[in-house]
Protein backbone atom coordinates (compact mmCIF):
# COMPACT_ATOMS: atom_id res chain seq x y z
CA UNK A 1 0.00 0.00 0.00
CA UNK A 2 1.18 3.43 -0.77
CA UNK A 3 -0.38 6.86 -0.27
CA UNK A 4 -0.29 8.72 -4.14
CA UNK A 5 -0.35 11.81 -5.31
CA UNK A 6 -3.08 10.74 -7.60
CA UNK A 7 -6.08 13.61 -6.43
CA UNK A 8 -9.20 11.15 -6.89
CA UNK A 9 -7.92 8.47 -4.43
CA UNK A 10 -5.91 8.20 -1.17
CA UNK A 11 -3.65 5.15 -1.75
CA UNK A 12 -2.81 2.92 -4.55
CA UNK A 13 -2.66 -1.47 -3.84
CA UNK A 14 -1.16 -3.14 -6.55
CA UNK A 15 -1.79 -7.13 -5.56
CA UNK A 16 -1.27 -7.46 -9.42
CA UNK A 17 1.45 -5.60 -11.33
CA UNK A 18 2.09 -5.73 -14.84
CA UNK A 19 -0.47 -5.14 -18.28
CA UNK A 20 -0.09 -6.39 -21.58
CA UNK A 21 -2.50 -3.55 -23.58
CA UNK A 22 0.69 -1.52 -24.80
CA UNK A 23 -0.11 1.59 -24.31
CA UNK A 24 2.22 3.91 -25.68
CA UNK A 25 1.18 6.63 -23.25
CA UNK A 26 1.60 4.38 -20.41
CA UNK A 27 2.75 5.52 -16.72
CA UNK A 28 2.56 2.27 -15.24
CA UNK A 29 5.05 0.74 -17.51
CA UNK A 30 7.59 3.76 -16.96
CA UNK A 31 7.29 3.20 -13.34
CA UNK A 32 8.42 -0.50 -13.91
CA UNK A 33 10.83 0.17 -16.07
CA UNK A 34 12.60 3.09 -14.28
CA UNK A 35 12.20 0.85 -10.33
CA UNK A 36 13.85 -1.88 -11.68
CA UNK A 37 14.16 -3.54 -7.76
CA UNK A 38 10.87 -3.35 -6.85
CA UNK A 39 9.79 -4.93 -10.16
CA UNK A 40 11.86 -7.27 -10.78
CA UNK A 41 9.48 -8.88 -13.12
CA UNK A 42 9.30 -5.87 -15.04
CA UNK A 43 6.19 -5.38 -16.35
CA UNK A 44 5.00 -9.06 -17.16
CA UNK A 45 1.75 -9.84 -15.08
CA UNK A 46 2.52 -10.87 -12.05
CA UNK A 47 0.33 -11.79 -8.72
CA UNK A 48 1.71 -10.56 -5.22
CA UNK A 49 -0.30 -12.53 -2.59
CA UNK A 50 1.76 -11.66 -0.17
CA UNK A 51 0.37 -8.24 -0.46
CA UNK A 52 -3.41 -9.36 -0.30
CA UNK A 53 -3.53 -8.49 3.87
CA UNK A 54 -2.18 -4.90 3.10
CA UNK A 55 -5.89 -3.20 3.06
CA UNK A 56 -6.35 -4.02 6.78
CA UNK A 57 -3.54 -1.95 7.94
CA UNK A 58 -5.19 0.77 7.50
CA UNK A 59 -7.51 1.67 9.83
CA UNK A 60 -9.10 4.89 8.35
CA UNK A 61 -11.49 4.86 6.04
CA UNK A 62 -10.09 5.67 2.61
CA UNK A 63 -10.02 5.54 -1.24
CA UNK A 64 -8.21 2.85 -2.85
CA UNK A 65 -7.09 2.44 -6.18
CA UNK A 66 -6.81 -0.81 -6.39
CA UNK A 67 -4.47 -2.66 -8.73
CA UNK A 68 -3.41 1.17 -10.67
CA UNK A 69 0.28 -1.04 -11.72
CA UNK A 70 -1.86 -3.10 -13.99
CA UNK A 71 -5.55 -4.36 -15.33
CA UNK A 72 -7.25 -6.77 -13.24
CA UNK A 73 -9.75 -7.54 -15.94
CA UNK A 74 -7.19 -8.06 -18.54
CA UNK A 75 -7.69 -11.63 -20.36
CA UNK A 76 -3.86 -13.20 -19.08
CA UNK A 77 -4.91 -12.34 -15.80
CA UNK A 78 -6.41 -15.37 -13.81
CA UNK A 79 -9.42 -15.76 -12.38
CA UNK A 80 -7.42 -17.08 -9.27
CA UNK A 81 -5.32 -14.05 -8.77
CA UNK A 82 -9.18 -11.46 -8.66
CA UNK A 83 -11.06 -13.80 -6.40
CA UNK A 84 -9.07 -13.59 -3.30
CA UNK A 85 -8.51 -9.58 -3.67
CA UNK A 86 -12.52 -9.23 -4.02
CA UNK A 87 -12.55 -11.03 -0.77
CA UNK A 88 -10.29 -8.80 0.75
CA UNK A 89 -12.27 -5.53 -0.58
CA UNK A 90 -15.66 -6.74 0.41
CA UNK A 91 -14.15 -7.60 4.23
CA UNK A 92 -12.49 -4.16 4.57
CA UNK A 93 -16.24 -2.24 4.02
CA UNK A 94 -14.53 1.23 5.85
CA UNK A 95 -12.60 1.43 2.29
CA UNK A 96 -14.05 2.49 -0.86
CA UNK A 97 -12.28 0.46 -3.40
CA UNK A 98 -11.53 1.95 -6.81
CA UNK A 99 -10.81 -0.52 -9.59
CA UNK A 100 -10.26 0.87 -13.44
CA UNK A 101 -10.07 -1.62 -16.44
CA UNK A 102 -9.52 -1.48 -20.30
CA UNK A 103 -11.62 -4.79 -20.63
CA UNK A 104 -14.97 -4.24 -18.76
CA UNK A 105 -16.52 -7.11 -21.31
CA UNK A 106 -14.50 -9.73 -18.73
CA UNK A 107 -16.14 -8.83 -15.31
CA UNK A 108 -19.05 -10.72 -15.30
CA UNK A 109 -17.22 -13.66 -16.32
CA UNK A 110 -14.85 -13.43 -13.44
CA UNK A 111 -16.92 -11.75 -10.77
CA UNK A 112 -19.59 -13.73 -9.47
CA UNK A 113 -23.35 -11.97 -7.28
CA UNK A 114 -21.73 -13.61 -3.81
CA UNK A 115 -18.53 -11.01 -4.75
CA UNK A 116 -21.04 -8.13 -4.85
CA UNK A 117 -19.72 -5.53 -1.91
CA UNK A 118 -21.09 -1.82 -2.01
CA UNK A 119 -17.58 -0.39 -1.64
CA UNK A 120 -16.47 -1.69 -4.40
CA UNK A 121 -16.26 0.71 -7.25
CA UNK A 122 -15.80 -0.65 -10.93
CA UNK A 123 -14.81 1.47 -13.24
CA UNK A 124 -13.40 1.54 -17.12
CA UNK A 125 -10.99 3.90 -19.11
CA UNK A 126 -12.11 5.68 -22.19
CA UNK A 127 -9.33 8.20 -23.75
CA UNK A 128 -10.89 8.72 -27.71
CA UNK A 129 -14.19 7.57 -29.46
CA UNK A 130 -13.31 4.24 -30.59
CA UNK A 131 -12.84 2.95 -26.80
CA UNK A 132 -16.76 4.26 -25.74
CA UNK A 133 -18.10 0.87 -26.34
CA UNK A 134 -16.05 0.13 -22.94
CA UNK A 135 -19.60 2.38 -21.39
CA UNK A 136 -21.69 0.11 -22.98
CA UNK A 137 -19.82 -2.96 -21.75
CA UNK A 138 -19.47 -1.40 -18.02
CA UNK A 139 -23.17 -0.93 -18.65
CA UNK A 140 -24.00 -4.38 -18.25
CA UNK A 141 -22.36 -5.36 -14.69
CA UNK A 142 -24.98 -5.07 -12.25
CA UNK A 143 -24.67 -3.66 -8.58
CA UNK A 144 -21.78 -2.50 -8.90
CA UNK A 145 -21.18 1.46 -8.76
CA UNK A 146 -19.77 2.21 -11.55
CA UNK A 147 -17.08 4.61 -12.82
CA UNK A 148 -15.77 6.27 -15.75
CA UNK A 149 -11.93 7.91 -16.29
CA UNK A 150 -11.54 10.21 -19.42
CA UNK A 151 -7.89 9.88 -19.00
CA UNK A 152 -5.78 10.39 -20.87
CA UNK A 153 -8.12 12.21 -22.79
CA UNK A 154 -7.21 12.21 -26.29
CA UNK A 155 -9.71 12.97 -28.86
CA UNK A 156 -13.63 14.31 -28.72
CA UNK A 157 -15.77 11.71 -27.13
CA UNK A 158 -19.49 11.67 -27.06
CA UNK A 159 -20.51 9.47 -24.71
CA UNK A 160 -23.56 8.42 -23.34
CA UNK A 161 -23.44 8.63 -19.65
CA UNK A 162 -26.51 6.87 -18.42
CA UNK A 163 -26.49 4.42 -15.38
CA UNK A 164 -22.61 5.89 -14.82
CA UNK A 165 -22.13 7.20 -10.82
CA UNK A 166 -19.20 9.00 -11.64
CA UNK A 167 -17.06 10.64 -14.52
CA UNK A 168 -12.75 11.57 -13.67
CA UNK A 169 -11.62 13.34 -16.64
CA UNK A 170 -7.94 13.97 -17.00
CA UNK A 171 -4.87 15.03 -19.31
CA UNK A 172 -2.13 12.51 -20.86
CA UNK A 173 0.83 13.15 -17.67
CA UNK A 174 4.92 12.57 -18.31
CA UNK A 175 4.67 14.66 -21.08
CA UNK A 176 1.93 16.89 -20.37
CA UNK A 177 -0.85 16.62 -23.79
CA UNK A 178 -3.28 18.88 -22.90
CA UNK A 179 -6.98 18.01 -24.18
CA UNK A 180 -9.13 20.59 -26.07
CA UNK A 181 -11.40 22.20 -23.56
CA UNK A 182 -14.26 21.91 -25.79
CA UNK A 183 -13.81 17.81 -25.52
CA UNK A 184 -14.03 18.12 -21.33
CA UNK A 185 -16.70 20.68 -21.47
CA UNK A 186 -18.81 18.60 -23.63
CA UNK A 187 -18.27 15.26 -21.03
CA UNK A 188 -19.17 17.89 -18.21
CA UNK A 189 -21.91 18.68 -19.86
CA UNK A 190 -23.39 14.99 -20.58
CA UNK A 191 -22.62 14.09 -16.94
CA UNK A 192 -24.68 17.32 -15.61
CA UNK A 193 -27.37 16.39 -17.65
CA UNK A 194 -27.63 13.14 -15.70
CA UNK A 195 -26.50 14.38 -12.28
CA UNK A 196 -23.29 12.66 -12.27
CA UNK A 197 -20.69 13.66 -10.10
CA UNK A 198 -17.50 14.79 -12.24
CA UNK A 199 -14.01 15.41 -10.72
CA UNK A 200 -11.73 17.24 -13.00
CA UNK A 201 -8.08 16.43 -12.55
CA UNK A 202 -5.75 19.68 -11.87
CA UNK A 203 -3.36 19.05 -14.68
CA UNK A 204 -6.96 20.22 -17.33
CA UNK A 205 -8.69 22.38 -14.44
CA UNK A 206 -7.15 25.77 -15.02
CA UNK A 207 -7.44 25.07 -19.05
CA UNK A 208 -10.52 23.53 -19.56
CA UNK A 209 -14.32 25.39 -19.27
CA UNK A 210 -14.76 22.76 -16.69
CA UNK A 211 -15.94 24.88 -13.46
CA UNK A 212 -13.39 23.11 -11.25
CA UNK A 213 -15.55 20.11 -10.59
CA UNK A 214 -14.08 17.64 -8.41
CA UNK A 215 -16.89 15.77 -6.49
CA UNK A 216 -17.53 12.30 -5.15
CA UNK A 217 -20.54 9.62 -5.34
CA UNK A 218 -22.20 10.65 -1.54
CA UNK A 219 -21.10 7.23 -0.29
CA UNK A 220 -16.81 7.32 -0.54
CA UNK A 221 -15.14 6.57 1.97
CA UNK A 222 -13.31 9.77 3.66
CA UNK A 223 -10.23 9.93 4.81
CA UNK A 224 -9.11 13.38 6.77
CA UNK A 225 -5.91 13.52 5.52
CA UNK A 226 -6.44 12.68 2.20
CA UNK A 227 -4.39 14.31 -0.40
CA UNK A 228 -5.78 16.52 -2.06
CA UNK A 229 -5.27 19.37 -4.86
CA UNK A 230 -1.99 18.35 -5.96
CA UNK A 231 -0.59 16.78 -9.51
CA UNK A 232 -1.42 13.12 -10.56
CA UNK A 233 1.20 10.20 -11.09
Amino acid sequence: MNRTKIEWTDYTWNPITGCRHGCKYCYARKIATRFKDAFPNGFEPTFHQERLRDPFSVKKPSKIFTVSMGDMFGEWVPEEWVIPIFQVMGACKQHTFQILTKNPKRINSVVSGDLFSPNIWLGTSVESSSARNRIDELRKVPRFKKFVSFEPLKEEVRPNLTDIDWVIIGAQTNPLVLPDWKWIDRIVYEADINQIPVFVKNNVVDHANARGYQDFPEDVAQNETSPQNLEGE
